[in-house]
């Protein structure tokens, strides 16, 4: 029988993009996963996930990620949530593999863990079961194997952001070194550069501080 699992990085930052895979595997193989030693890829080392990356994508039958850019997240966001958006990128990753799993696991950021679940069933293009559960990037294997996947994914963009424009931390509003990128960017530019997710609140604050400067 084969699985599927599906997560996501880069959630919560005001800046890069939001990562999700899916991986694929026959259920018999998944002893592999656990041998390797995967986990919810919060809990292991960036060492340990840049091990594993590589690992994985050996062991598994199929493999895809998906990134949605902030222009892209602030633009659907005028009218869809951050759950309904990531919904769609998984259907959008199940949709392109080549062969269709029984089982879909995911890792649901719905309140109601279920609700996920219905909502990437309305895009995708086959039937299949979807476990839609809280934890479930620790509670199974293949899931955490997508959440590395896409981890390590997200912290090679903001590598290549950080190679690029200077130090922009890691993107997450409660990073001093982000917050301070922000505000130079914002103070030479008179604008933020087009990598931080405008509709986020943390930037419409700094917008917001700026503007009273200004004032003063």
């Amino acid at each position: 029988m084969l699985i599927a699992g599906i997560d996501e990085a880069g959630r919560g930052p005001c800046l890069g993009p939001l990562v999700m895979a899916v991986t694929l595997i026959e259920k018999k193989d998944e002893e592999k996963l656990i041998e390797l030693g995967v986990k919810d890829s919060k809990e292991l080392s960036p060492k340990e996930r840049e091990r594993q990356f590589g690992e994985i994508k050996k062991i598994v039958k199929e493999y895809h990620t998906s990134h949605a850019e902030p222009e892209e997240i602030d633009e659907l966001m005028l009218r869809k949530s951050l759950n309904e958006i990531e919904a769609m990128h998984a259907a959008k990753l199940l949709n392109k593999l080549k062969t269709k799993p029984a089982v879909v696991y995911v890792d649901s950021p719905d309140t109601v863990m279920e609700e996920f679940g219905k909502r990437i069933k309305k895009y995708i293009t086959f039937p299949v079961k979807i476990i839609s559960e809280h934890k479930a990037d620790s509670n199974y294997p293949i899931v955490s194997a997508a959440s590395i996947l896409a981890k390590v994914e997200r912290d090679d963009a903001i590598k290549k952001l950080s190679a690029k424009f200077g130090e922009v931390g890691s993107g997450y509003p409660g990073d001093a070194l982000t917050i301070k990128f922000l505000k130079n960017y914002l103070f030479e530019h008179n604008r933020f550069p087009t990598f931080a997710r405008k509709s986020w609140q943390t930037i419409k604050n700094l917008e917001a501080e700026k503007f009273q400067t200004k004032l003063v």
